[in-house]
């Protein structure tokens, strides 16, 4: 698992789920820092409610994006409401 910096966005791609209201496959999602949760291969996602939530890390296919995408998906209506 990749480790997280604070200052830098990181975003995942959903590819399964055992709940679709809370994570939809296809779907990018926000990550959260937290080491705690990835030294037990889960990752904290800001999930469909909103909320931040741990699901396990092969749930996700973690992606890098440019700097001008990040700040693109954080502007929109889908995570502004999240952060």
């Amino acid at each position: 698992m990749t480790k997280y910096k604070k200052s830098e966005q990181q975003f995942a791609i959903c590819i399964k789920t055992d709940d679709p209201d809370l994570l939809t496959p296809r779907m990018i999602y926000q990550v959260m820092p937290d080491e705690d949760a990835a030294k037990s291969n889960y990752v904290r996602i800001i999930d469909n409610e909103g909320e931040d939530y741990l699901y396990p890390t092969d749930y996700f296919v973690f992606v890098d994006f440019s700097r001008a995408i990040e700040q693109a998906l954080l502007n929109t209506e889908t995570f502004h409401h999240r952060v």
